[in-house]
Formats: C-alpha cells, structure tokens, sequence
C-alpha cells in the first residue's frame, strides 16, 4: 500500500515522521502526506474521512497549516454514528476557535445532537460547546442546556454545569436563567455534580449582583452543611487523597463561601464555625491538607471577621513559614502581605520568622520576605528591624545586596526618628554596600550634612564679612589666603541660588547679603540686584524679606547700619542659665526711665513699638510721641529731624508721600509749593497747605488751619482714632465724600483709590480701587494683593474681573474693608527684638 494513500493507517504516518533525520525530510513528509488527504478530499471519500481527519489533528499538532480540513470535521458530525461523531468533534474543539465563520455551520448540528436518545452523544455536544462556544452559539443553546442540568444522568449535568460557566462568562446577561437549577445542584450527592454546580454558582456571582444576594439568603447554610458533612466523611476510597476526603471539593466549597461571606456580616457569622474547625482538624503534614488550610486561611481573611480567626489564620501561616517546602513558605509569605493591612498586630508577631525568610537560600522567598519586612517597620521597630537587616547585609550574596540595600535605606529614610541616627545608619551602610548604593542615596546623604554647615558658613559670612576679607584673626596654622569683597558676596549668591537650598538657607542668605551690603558699599549695587531678584518669588516669605530689604537698601541707609550692626560678645554664663531656666529674662514696667540695649544705645520710652522693631538711628534725635510721627518713625519715613520754619515757608512731608512710601511704590517727586492742590483737581489754588489724607479725615469740617500742629497725623485719621483727632465738629451725614487719590500711575497702568466710610461705623474704612490699563496689550490673570499693618483687618474682595482690557477701554474695581483693631495697653518691653 501507498505510504502516503489515504487508507495508510495513522500510526503508520506517526512512524513515517518520527523516522525522519531532518526537519526537510519531516516537512516533506507532511507535504506528501497533505496532498493525499486533499485528494481524499476532493473526491468525498467518506470511508477514510474519520482516519484523514485523524491524520490532520497530529499534522496540527506538529504545527503545520490544517485549515482546508475544517470542513471535514462538520460532515463528520453530522454522519450518525457516534466514531464519526466522537472524531468530527474531536476535529472540531482541536483545529477550529470560536472566532471562526465556519463554527456558524455547526450550530444547528450541536443542537440536534443536544437532544439525541444517546447520552453519549449528548456529552459529546456539551464538551465541545463548553469549548468553543461564542456568544451567538450561547445565545442560541442556553435553553437547551439548561434542561440538560436537570437530566437523569450525573455525568450529563456534570458537562451541563461545566458547559452553562462557559455561557454565562461569554453572554453575562443569560445568568439569571441558571440561578435555580446551580441552587439545585448544590444539594446533589454526587461529587462530580456537587463540584460542578459550586463552581457555577462561584461564577455566578461573580458576573451578577441578583445571583450572589440570592445564594447568600438561601445557600450559604446549605454550603456550610456540605462542607461540615465533607469534612467530618469517614474515609471515602473513591474521594480519599492522601487520608482527607475530597480536597477539591474542600476548596470549591472554601471559595464559594468566600464570594458569599465577603461583605456581608451575616454570612461571616454562620459560616465562622466550620472555618474554625476546618484551620484546626485539618493535618498539615501532606500537601492535600496544606492546600485546603490555604484556602481556608485566605477565606478567613477576605470574610467579615471580628478578629479572632484571623489570629488562627495569620499563626497558621507562621507554621508555613517553618516548612522545609519553598513553595508553602512562598504561598505564606505572599498571603501574609495581604494580611498584614488587616490585622498588622497577628503578622508582628511572626517578625522573627519573617526575618529568617529574608536569609533563605531561595533567591523568591528572600525577596518576598524582604518585602514583607519594609511592610512591617513602624516607628516603634524601626531600630531593630534595621539593625537586623545591617547585620545580614554583611554576609548577604551579592546578587541579592543590591535589592537589600535599596530597602534598608528606605526604611531609614522614610521612618528615621533623628537626623543622628540617619547619618549613623547611612554610614553602617555605606562601607558594606559599596557600589549597590544609588546615587540619590548618597546625594541625600551629603546634602542632609552639608546643609547645616552651609547655614553657619552663611551666617559667618554676613557677620564677619569684613575680618574675612582683611583675614582678621586667623590661626598659626592657617595658610593666609586672599579673599575679597567680591567673593565673599559669591558664596552667598551660590548658597542662595543652590536647587537643593530649603527656605531656611535662602533665608539666611538674605539676611546675609543685607549685612554685606552695609559692610561692603562697593558691593552695595550688585547685592540689591541678587535681593530685587526674590522680589517676585513664588515663597511669600522670601518675597517680603527682599522687598522689606530692598527698601532699607535702598530708601533707609541712614538705619541701615544700625539694623545690621554686629551682635555684642554672648555672656555664656547667662545664656546657658536661661538655656537651664535658671535666669529668667528680666521685663523692665517702668515708664519713666530709658530703655538700655545690649549694645549699649539708649532709646527713649515714648516709642515702644520703634525700639522694639529697632528701625531708629542710634544717633537720632528722640522721637516724638505723637501719633503721627509715631506712625512715620513706625514706617521708616523722614526719621532725620527736617528744618521747620516760621510762617509756612516749608510745610510738612505730604501724606501723599506717606501712603505712596507705605505701599513702596517709589519716592515722589519733592514738593516745593506749601499746597499740594496740583496733585487733587479737586482742591482750590488759594486754599493753604493741607495735607491730602488731612481731607480724608475731615470730608464735611470747616477748613483746616493753615498750620496743623505736628503731632497731629492726618493719616491716623483716616484710620480713625489712631493719632490725636481734630477737636473742630463734623457734621453727621448719611453719605460723606473723600476725594479720589491717585495710588500709582505709570505708561502702562492706572491705579485709583477712592475711599468711603458707612454711618455708624467708624472704625472700618471702604477702599474701592480701580485699574485702568493704558498700554495697547490686554493684561490676563489679574491679581492684587495688598498688606495692611497688625492693627488693621484687611477684608478683599474679589476683582470684577481677571482681564483687564488695554487701551483704557475699560477697568478693574476691587473693593477692599480696613478695619481698626480696639487699641490696647502700651508696656514698655526692655527685651531687644531684631528681626535679623
């Protein structure tokens, strides 16, 4: 007979292939033996269709193209005898998918072949449709295997159950027509059945909320008792595995209860007995036992537990970590995880186990047990976890320091309690680990030390600036070096400009730079320029200091020296008592006598709130005080004493001046006419010398003398009451009038105050103010923020608007609410405040 004919035997083409030396010889084969059954094909030869068909399976097997047999496979099941059928089925699960057309074709014959007189035929049916059954065939059937659950047969409901899992999983909308008959299958003796129907109600209630309430109120009771039969069986040849009855039938029972118990305290409660019998009568000396404990372990921990089984469980896994098996100790390692975000308490208690696991030979149990460690450390173990996993890196292999490494200095990074013990462990590490260090480790490790003796090396720098560059006091020992103002001003300029630099450095560089800039006048101009440049940083504190001592920079060199003046020799005698509290610092309450600095100045006691702020010249003149020239010495404006003479030749400094020096908009221009009615249309050319926020405080009075008295603040009045107020009666009204003041005004933009007061509220001041953009551009994202002092509440509300229109077409209003704080009792304060 031809070799290669299509009546040669199968076995005959197996040993045909397996006899070929090369893979050319087997393709040529299989080319051969392909071309035969084509022809077999083309002439419908029906007697060897089932051998052909046989020979195209092990040729698709081996990996060759089959598809011009597809067709063959459905003639097969349609032939009425079961060998063809059983083949031609075969045929089908084997070289078609469910994302073949032809799969279609078959539908009508599964259908009949579901209702056939013979169950075998029928099994046949359901276990290629539980195979390869697409959504339209689920459609298509589900009826027909529905019915099949309820046949007499117990290996037909088998394949039913099985075939229905397939079902529901392609068409999830078909589960509600499989609830009752799975319920049913759950009270079967048979185990196959009974293994079959938990597994589809496991799936069930996965795939619909309507399935799962139903199981939980009418089965879970049901479950528990099977379980409870099952595990309490007498010993069983036909179920016995290695002296337990039935573990599969333990586990699918374990994992339904579950699905069923999760979320729903009820379910936990009834279900708690049997878990709690099945942890302890189980034998953990065979693998069988060991994977029912598993399952049982990993029930307790998803159910709704109060706590007391869960201890069983997570000490049940602590005996799985004692296993001599790698794979038990794996499972633990990996269900303690989980766990341990539920009970942490349970899993501390195995922290010594944990921590062998981590020094196993087996390269997955060290690294799983490593990570359950960098789980387990708190701020209460921190130091032994970590001096545990020190230890161990010594003596660790190599391939395995790298991921150590990487996790002890996460632990200390993250759970240090002191920088002391941080440095301490880093440096434990260092030497051992070597080049598994990463970089940013290291990096944070320098920069953690080198912060702190770049703040004191800043500091050094701003106070003893000028003995650095005259190497002033230097050491025998010393090598002299040149060092000059210039670069003295560098190394603070690198220190502040350093992405690493927290606040407190950037700080400190600034307040460094405005001593410098007192010390080093040559220096002066290139210091404010690095200061201007944190004027608009986003850190509002950095923001303030360098506006506040851009201002001394610039407006108040004659205070500046006195404001970073060297700080006196420490008396470490009476620091370290008042460190210990042995010395309390003394609080002067005399009114009378001057107050004596540390530095020896003298200051009057007629200005608390100056000395305390220190913005007075040591070489001043005492100041006044009265209100006005209090809040004038407060602000810094026009301390140096001004020549006053007789008959109004020279009036006082404008309260113009005043407010546009309070919102450091710049200096105005110098006022040499006695009035200041050029800047108010609003104000007649005869009317004497009057100060603008004069007629803010006095909106409906007679006229104002022609020379206030100079302790008089018209600007106090405004804030009502903060300064002597005018004797002259105002005349009550329901709506008083304040000229308009220009605030600012330059090429590009307008800013326009007008004030209001409400009846019967004196205290509180409205302040609308208006933006008009005089430049051809729109300005987007508007935003304006204003300071007030502390004695005053600032209320802002929100703009009109975000955009302000260019060209003057259009403004911004913003209104804001000053009010005065209720004045409190002024003390005398001997203790020297410097902000710097």
């Amino acid at each position: 007979m031809n070799p290669f004919s299509s009546g040669t035997r199968l076995r005959d083409m197996i040993r045909a292939i397996r006899a070929c030396k090369t893979a050319a010889e087997e393709r040529a084969v299989v080319r051969k033996e392909c071309a035969a059954i084509r022809a077999a094909i083309s002439e419908n030869d029906q007697d060897y269709r089932h051998r052909n068909l046989a020979k195209l399976m092990f040729i698709h097997m081996l990996g060759y193209p089959t598809h011009f047999g597809q067709m063959e496979c459905l003639k097969l099941i349609a032939s009425p005898g079961f060998p063809e059928k059983r083949i031609g089925y075969l045929g089908l699960m084997l070289l078609l998918d469910e994302r073949q057309e032809v799969l279609m074709l078959v539908t009508n014959s599964i259908k009949q072949d579901l209702s056939h007189t013979n169950q075998y035929i029928v099994g046949l049916a359901l276990c290629a449709l539980g195979n390869i059954c697409s959504a339209e065939m689920a459609r298509d059937l589900a009826p027909e295997v529905e019915r099949l659950l309820q046949f007499r047969d117990p290996n037909i409901r088998k394949k039913a159950a099985l075939c229905s899992i397939r079902i529901i999983k392609k068409v999830p909308d078909l589960a509600e027509n499989f609830i009752n008959a799975a319920a049913s299958l759950l009270k079967e003796k048979h185990h196959g059945v009974l293994l079959t129907g938990v597994q589809l109600c496991t799936d069930l209630c996965k795939v619909s909320t309507e399935a799962l309430e139903y199981f939980r109120k009418k089965c879970t009771d049901g479950l528990v008792k099977v379980l409870k039969d099952v595990a309490n069986s007498p010993y069983a040849p036909e179920y016995d595995v290695s002296g337990i009855t039935d573990p599969f039938l333990h586990i699918r029972l374990l994992k339904l209860l579950r699905v069923l118990g999760q979320g729903d305290a009820d379910a936990s409660e009834s279900m708690n007995d049997i878990l709690a019998q099945v942890a302890t009568k189980t034998e953990s000396n065979k693998n069988a036992g060991n994977a029912i404990l598993y399952e049982c372990v990993s029930t307790i921990m998803t159910i709704e537990e109060n706590g007391g089984l869960r201890v069983l469980a997570v000490n049940i896994l602590g005996r799985f970590l004692s296993s001599r098996d790698n794979n038990i100790r794996y499972v633990a390692l990996n269900m303690l995880m989980k766990a341990i975000t539920l009970d942490s308490q349970a899993v501390q208690r195995h922290r010594a186990t944990i921590l062998e696991c981590v020094k196993d030979s087996d390269a997955s149990i060290r690294k799983r047990a490593l990570e359950l460690v960098y789980l387990l450390v708190n701020e209460s173990n921190v130091k032994s976890l970590t001096k545990e996993l020190i230890d161990y890196l010594e003596i660790s292999d190599p391939e395995f320091k790298g991921d150590l490494t990487a996790k002890i200095c996460s632990i200390v990074e993250k759970f240090s309690p002191e920088k002391i013990w941080y440095i301490d462990q880093m440096l434990k590490v260092l030497p051992q680990a070597g080049n598994y260090v990463k970089d940013e480790v290291w990096h944070a490790l320098i920069a953690c030390e080198q912060e702190t003796l770049v703040r004191v090396a800043v500091w050094c720098i701003g106070e003893y600036g000028e003995m650095l560059v005259g190497n002033a006091g230097m050491l025998n020992q010393e090598d002299p070096i040149t060092v000059t103002e210039s670069d003295a001003v560098d190394v603070v300029e690198t220190a502040i400009r350093r992405h690493s630099s927290d606040l407190t450095t950037r700080s400190m560089c600034l307040i460094a730079l405005l001593k410098l800039s007192s010390r080093f006048p040559s220096c002066s101009q290139r210091i404010n320029d690095i200061v201007v440049h944190y004027k608009e940083s986003l850190v509002l504190e950095l923001q303030q200091r360098a506006i506040e001592f851009n201002s001394i920079i610039e407006k108040h060199q004659n205070i500046r020296s006195a404001l970073v003046e060297r700080m006196p020799v420490l008396d470490e005698a009476t620091y370290s008592g008042r460190r210990a509290g042995s010395v309390p610092a003394a609080v002067s309450t005399s009114q009378g006598a001057p107050l004596t600095l540390p530095n020896g100045v003298a200051k009057p006691t007629s200005a608390p709130l100056v000395d305390l702020l220190d913005l007075s010249s040591d070489d001043g003149p005492a100041l006044s005080s009265s209100g006005g020239d209090f809040l004038q010495d407060l602000l810094g404006v026009d301390l140096s004493p001004a020549a006053t003479q007789q008959g109004g030749n020279q009036a006082q400094k404008s309260g113009t001046d005043v407010l546009l020096d309070l919102l450091s908009i710049g200096t105005p221009p110098a006022q040499s006419s006695p009035s200041t009615a050029d800047m108010l249309s609003s104000v007649q050319d005869n009317q004497s010398s009057v100060d603008i926020l004069d007629k803010l405080g006095s909106p409906s009075g007679p006229p104002p003398q022609a020379s206030p008295p100079v302790g008089s603040s018209p600007m106090m009045d405004l804030l009502d009451g903060f300064g002597p107020v005018s004797s002259a009666p105002v005349a009550e009204n329901n709506g008083p009038s304040y000229p308009s003041l220009v605030a600012f005004e330059s090429s590009s933009l307008r800013v326009t105050f007008n004030f209001s007061k409400q009846p019967g509220n004196p205290l509180t001041t409205l302040v609308e103010a208006q933006f008009v953009n005089k430049s051809p551009n729109a300005f987007s994202n508007f935003i304006f923020q204003a300071a007030v002092p502390k004695f005053l509440q600032l209320h802002l509300d929100p703009a009109s608007s975000n955009t302000l229109p260019a060209s003057g077409n259009g403004s911004i209003t913003q209104k804001l609410r000053l009010t005065k704080q209720p004045a409190r009792e002024e003390t005398p304060c001997n203790a020297h405040t410097d902000r710097l």
